[in-house]
């Protein structure tokens, strides 16, 4: 991983779409990365323990039979989303930065330049989240063993495994749009 650019005394940290309807196999598919919640967790821990920032984004899907509908059980927050962020928003697309409230706005009041991002999934919300980010002029730090995917067919039909696609979002993220670091690179 890579040297941190950001300032990290002042960079928020902001988890996406942590919710329990992510864990339906069923629906969603297999996983990689076992580890995800428990640094999830090691970062919320520590940007408490320091005072800085803390973002929870919260998915409420439109779509019929998603888990993460908003009358769903699904659509609650993981337990290791403890405590109350600074700022809750909730969306219904890809990026944070077209939710409600507005985070761009709430970033740009705080006088907030660097953000971190952790949260599921890798290649959709995560991705999403820090492409605009970048686009928007943000340092842009993402976590990647603080995210999970799962696996996705192809349009050719063949299976792309989790952990390709999250190769493929570090691939395509590092350098252009944000600065992919581990947990451990965050915390040290």
């Amino acid at each position: 991983m890579s040297a941190i650019p950001a300032d990290l005394e002042r960079a928020a940290l902001v988890l996406v779409d942590v919710q329990t309807g992510l864990e339906d196999a069923d629906y969603w598919g297999k996983r990689n990365n076992p580890a995800c919640e428990e640094n999830i967790g090691a970062l919320l821990a520590e940007w408490r323990r320091t005072r800085r920032p803390v973002v929870f984004v919260q998915h409420n899907s439109t779509t019929p039979g998603s888990p993460l509908r908003p009358e769903q059980p699904g659509n609650a927050l993981k337990d290791v989303m403890e405590g109350e962020p600074d700022l809750l928003v909730t969306k219904e697309v890809n990026s944070a930065f077209y939710g409600t409230p507005d985070l761009h706005e709430w970033l740009q009041k705080a006088d907030i330049k660097d953000v971190v991002i952790a949260g599921i999934t890798t290649n959709h919300c995560c991705e999403t989240t820090a492409r605009m980010a970048g686009n928007l002029g943000y340092g842009c730090l993402f976590a990647l063993d603080a995210t999970h995917t799962f696996d996705r067919e192809a349009p050719d039909g063949v299976l792309v495994t989790a952990d390709e696609l999250a190769r493929a979002t570090a691939a395509s993220l590092h350098g252009e749009f944000a600065t992919v670091v581990s947990t451990a690179d965050l915390l040290s």
